[in-house]
């Protein structure tokens, strides 16, 4: 079961008007194609590592005292090496210990795959008590003449935790849908630095290291995958889709969540977005999205919620869960902000 989440994001919002200048955009230009106000960068110094831990800090300092954590998994397409995974560092900085730590690569699909991936090791009886954190630091790979991703991708991290419950309980995490399609790898992808491209003996190009994400493809991908994640789990479940009470997409874009929402039969009111305020986190947009509701009272103890995601790999998947309603729920917090706690 879902036991609570929490969200950071680094640093002050880094409003449309603040975009640079050379990229030739303007404010409404932007909200139009994307509808993003505002992202949040990490700054110099600033890794993957350091915002899961200040989201995981938030969240451990607040989960019920019983019990310790058992396990740590982190959701990334940004880690802090190639080598080793950022996990382990995670949770040496945590103070858990040496405690079972490993990293998600399923890029924005990441924190859905986490939660499968937690549920699964808890419900084998393995673990009891699982730490997730969907961390990204996208800045980092930006190239700073890409002006298609430069508007759309913001720094965050999430993070809940997963436990055993009782069946039945609100948080109880019911099912699942995931897929894959490596076929279209090249579509979201960093060309450089991992061994396929060391191995083929040809130099590094100027651009290899950047992000690079062929729009217009990945947003039909996005669009039918997600659709068709969503349907396939809500026939599991055997809910109607008037019968979800939250809908919670990856915060891509507002076009993207428009178009899942209305094909898979969803209200708009129903659904969860605030990627207005923070653009697309990667990993961490889904948790940070449950935070910034919960906060904001949108959710209760007992809610229908569902879940879906598209990444890169090509990456997507659904989960359906009813909302544990915890005693106390993190909103979004700043590095260079003042913490704010949303009493339930």
């Amino acid at each position: 079961m879902l036991q609570g989440v929490a969200g950071w994001v680094p640093g002050e919002p880094v409003g449309n008007e603040r975009l640079p200048a050379d990229w030739g955009v303007d404010d409404a230009w932007v909200r139009r194609r994307t509808g993003i106000g505002s992202r949040h960068r990490a700054g110099e110094g600033v890794a993957t590592g350091d915002l899961a831990f200040e989201a995981a800090s938030r969240l451990l300092a607040r989960a019920p005292a019983a019990g310790g954590v058992d396990a740590v998994v982190l959701a990334t397409a940004t880690p802090d090496h190639l080598c080793p995974g950022t996990a382990p560092a995670l949770a040496a900085r945590l103070g858990l210990g040496t405690v079972p730590a490993l990293d998600i690569a399923a890029v924005c699909s990441g924190f859905v795959y986490g939660l499968a991936v937690c549920h699964g090791l808890v419900t084998s009886g393995l673990y009891e008590r699982i730490l997730l954190v969907g961390a990204d630091v996208y800045s980092t790979w930006l190239d700073p003449a890409d002006r298609s991703a430069g508007v759309v991708f913001g720094d965050g991290a999430g993070a809940a935790l997963v436990a055993a419950g009782r069946r039945g309980d609100p948080g109880e995490l019911l099912a699942f849908d995931l897929g894959s399609d490596g076929t279209g790898y090249d579509l979201i992808t960093v060309p450089g630095g991992g061994a396929r491209a060391r191995a083929s003996g040809k130099p590094a190009g100027p651009g290899d290291g950047y992000f690079r994400m062929q729009g217009g493809t990945v947003y039909q991908h996005a669009v039918e995958r997600m659709t068709g994640s969503c349907r396939t789990l809500l026939d599991r479940v055997g809910w109607d889709p008037a019968e979800v009470d939250r809908f919670v997409p990856h915060q891509a874009n507002a076009r993207i969540l428009r178009a899942v929402a209305e094909r898979v039969g969803i209200a708009p009111q129903r659904c969860v977005t605030h990627l207005e305020r923070v653009g697309n986190t990667g990993a961490a947009s889904i948790p940070l999205a449950l935070a910034d509701a919960a906060d904001g009272g949108l959710l209760h103890a007992g809610d229908r919620v569902l879940l879906t995601a598209f990444g890169g790999g090509l990456t997507w998947g659904s989960a359906a869960l009813r909302w544990p309603g915890t005693p106390r729920t993190m909103c979004m917090d700043s590095m260079e902000g003042t913490q704010h706690v949303a009493p339930r």
